[in-house]
């Protein structure tokens, strides 16, 4: 039988720039396990030292880019979503001021990416394909393009529901399974 999934969690790490929200994204590098060369929030698994979602998705950040946790102003959690590692992830949505000196830890990240909420809203930037994945037909993927970057698989699932969740939009109950 196989265990249950890991309790883990991201943080949706948003700032301001030039008067408008922006989203931290990170590129792995590419030597990494798991999704490596992927955009991704910065997170992981949770330990035991860990009170709760919010105290894990901001030592991972702490961990990758360098934001105290005292910095981030947690602002709520979206629905948990399963990966394909078998993670039960839940985002967690937080704040750090303007201007902030991040430290990338080189081991994992290989750049940031900042991209500007707006930016999310504009034609051509977001698709969703259908794919078929162990027994699920017709389940959709969803993709977003900054520049050269591709932002998927289940980083553009919590962006999406993210965005949704901002912009009031109506979910048709597309994330009940997700694998």
């Amino acid at each position: 039988m196989e265990a249950g999934p890991v309790p883990a969690a991201v943080l949706i790490p948003l700032f301001m720039k030039d008067g408008e929200y922006h989203v931290l994204f990170t590129k792995r590098t590419t030597h990494l396990t798991h999704h490596s060369g992927e955009i991704s929030f910065p997170g992981g698994r949770c330990e035991e030292s860990d009170r709760d979602s919010a105290d894990t998705a901001t030592r991972e950040a702490w961990e990758e880019v360098g934001i105290d946790p005292g910095d981030v102003e947690i602002l709520g959690e979206l629905d948990d979503c399963h990966s394909i590692h078998n993670y039960l992830v839940t985002p967690v949505v937080g704040i750090f001021p303007e201007n902030y000196l991040l430290t990338v830890n080189d081991a994992e990240i290989e750049r940031l990416i900042k991209v500007p909420l707006s930016h999310f809203s504009k034609p051509g930037v977001y698709r969703v394909e259908y794919w078929n994945h162990k027994g699920i037909e017709n389940y959709p993927m969803y993709f977003y393009l900054y520049g050269e970057d591709e932002i998927w698989g289940l980083t553009a699932r919590i962006l999406k529901n993210f965005l949704d969740v901002l912009w009031g939009v109506e979910q048709a109950g597309e994330d009940s399974e997700q694998f």
